[in-house]
């Protein structure tokens, strides 16, 4: 199994911060909140490469913090060449960027780079290698406005997807669905016919709207808070939440 982190967003809401810094790597508590992510992806053993997918204004952080890292997983750090919000590739086209340059052809566990989460990827892994299917993961919500702002599904009694809009304007459950996703290696050729067919290529939950009209997609329903790091409120909010780290 690959791990790709999306790193390459030029997180223009959090400007002037992240001008020439990237989010992922700005210091949630007493370390950067990449390294959240990384703690948890090192958990799973199935995992045997980590690869940070970001851009050319950002690439030499990345390179420099991978370097930095003692870590048991090989890190790789590629670069899309994108230089602005106007060029970039838009995470599923950075998707597609590493399965293409990597030329991979395994399960992919894809996680967004922005995402600091309290649940546990072996806990979702685990419902993955019980079914071997696409899986997203989901969380429920009362907060309509939160809502809109997500990918909502709508599931059956087995938790498969049948219904699935990325920021709806009238959300039509209460199922958020959060940036961490998991598909088996069948499913790689998919990302080339959704780009062929014309599809948007940004947000990566654009791609799971796609996909469970053609294979079975499940929801995995997590316990604890995940938290998109995108606006300085949100910024501030992890931080006082984390502060006791430092």
């Amino acid at each position: 199994m690959k791990c790709i982190l999306l790193c390459a967003g030029y997180a223009t809401r959090l400007f002037p911060i992240t001008k020439n810094f990237p989010k992922a790597l700005l210091d949630i508590g007493n370390k950067p909140l990449l390294d959240y992510i990384l703690d948890e992806v090192n958990t799973i053993d199935e995992v045997n490469e980590i690869i940070v997918i970001t851009n050319n204004r950002y690439y030499e952080h990345f390179d420099k913090w991978a370097k930095s890292k003692n870590n048991k997983k090989d890190i790789v750090v590629m670069n899309d060449m994108t230089t602005s919000n106007e060029d970039r590739l838009g995470a599923i086209g950075d998707i597609m960027f590493v399965i293409d340059n990597k030329k991979i052809n395994d399960d992919l566990l894809i996680i967004a780079g922005d995402n600091l989460f309290t649940y546990k990827l072996n806990d979702v892994l685990n419902y993955y290698r019980k079914i071997r299917k696409p899986v997203v993961c989901v969380k429920k919500h009362d907060d309509i406005d939160l809502l809109k702002r997500l990918a909502v599904a709508k599931i059956d009694k087995n938790n498969k997807i049948v219904d699935l809009v990325e920021k709806p304007s009238n959300p039509q459950s209460n199922l958020g669905v959060y940036a961490t996703y998991i598909y088996p290696k069948n499913i790689i050729s998919y990302f080339k016919k959704y780009k062929d067919e014309g599809n948007n290529m940004d947000a990566p939950g654009n791609f799971v709207q796609y996909l469970y009209k053609k294979e079975d997609v499940y929801a995995y329903s997590f316990d604890g808070e995940c938290y998109d790091v995108g606006t300085h409120e949100t910024l501030k909010e992890v931080n006082e939440l984390y502060k006791t780290n430092k």
